[in-house]
């Protein structure tokens, strides 16, 4: 369990006018999160405690070769508490990889369920709701976690099309998840209400930002 608290928009930067399209590049999307603050007005609290999602290495130290099972950190099929993101996309929302842990490519992959990235087709990348998460996107999602081999220039990443874990160039513009930690119940009101899956809070309702970015 990783006793974190997500946002219920997976692209809320997008929806709350923060971003025109939600993508940032690596140092924009970690600030995004940190300014965050979202309201409670029923017990009268602010969580301004967000961040992006945490790696640690899978195993004992950072592994880069690639693997369909998971048992490396370039890798599908990735289960581990340890990535908050993969752990996110395929124990907590229970969605497919690519490749099977044997290796075998799969139809019924992605966040649409059916091996496309727009509910058609590759031609385009799209969104979906998923469970109660909205506005999941198939395209990369950035973790907050630098790459040590190359901390000023790469962080690790997750594909929500195929599932992947890699990492990515900083400069990179890509979609931005914030967290905070602990489960927190948000209280249900009009278009706000929170979710507990295998020690994971998705969070709704109103949140606002403490600085802003000119599109």
């Amino acid at each position: 369990m990783l006793n974190v608290t997500w946002l219920q928009d997976a692209n809320y930067a997008k929806t709350s006018l923060y971003d025109s399209d939600g993508r940032m590049n690596w140092a924009d999307a970690n600030t995004w999160a940190a300014d965050l603050v979202y309201h409670d007005s029923v017990r009268g609290v602010d969580y301004d405690d967000w961040r992006l999602a945490r790696n640690s290495p899978v195993g004992s130290a950072w592994n880069y070769t690639t693997s369909n099972n998971g048992s490396t950190d370039f890798a599908f099929n990735i289960a581990s508490p340890k990535s908050e993101l993969a752990y996110m996309y395929y124990v907590n929302l229970g969605l497919k990889g690519f490749y099977s842990t044997s290796g075998s490519r799969r139809t019924d992959y992605g966040i649409f369920g059916n091996g496309t990235c727009n509910g058609v087709d590759c031609s385009s990348y799209g969104q979906a709701d998923v469970g109660l998460v909205k506005n999941l996107q198939a395209l990369v999602y950035w973790s907050g976690t630098a790459d040590a081999r190359y901390a000023a220039e790469l962080a690790w990443a997750l594909h929500n099309d195929g599932g992947r874990q890699f990492s990515r160039f900083q400069h990179s513009e890509w979609y931005a998840w914030a967290v905070r930690p602990g489960d927190v119940a948000a209280v249900p009101e009009p278009e706000t209400y929170a979710m507990f899956l295998a020690g994971l809070a998705v969070m709704g309702g109103a949140v606002r930002r403490r600085t802003g970015k000119a599109d």
